[in-house]
């Protein structure tokens, strides 16, 4: 894997990114250090493939969801809160 400094890969970016596509991963660096890496995506990275579900059981909605501070929120509908 190679390194490029950011002006090498700014100037190069199309090619690099070509690069990257096919394979060949390479870093980012500023004054010599490491920044990045870019790297290909996946073939599901790719499909931009949404995952259903994927919060079941992280996340309670409460049953009277629909009407919480339902009487807050006509007030300030209706302009009468201070």
């Amino acid at each position: 894997m190679h390194t490029v400094n950011i002006h090498e890969a700014k100037t190069h970016l199309s090619r690099l990114v070509e690069e990257a596509a096919q394979g060949k991963s390479f870093i980012i660096a500023k004054a010599g250090k490491p920044l990045v890496k870019v790297s290909s995506l996946s073939e599901e990275e790719k499909k931009g493939v949404r995952k259903t579900g994927f919060m079941a059981g992280e996340i309670l909605v409460p049953d009277d969801f629909d009407s919480m501070e339902k009487e807050e929120m006509m007030m300030l509908f209706e302009g009468k809160v201070s």
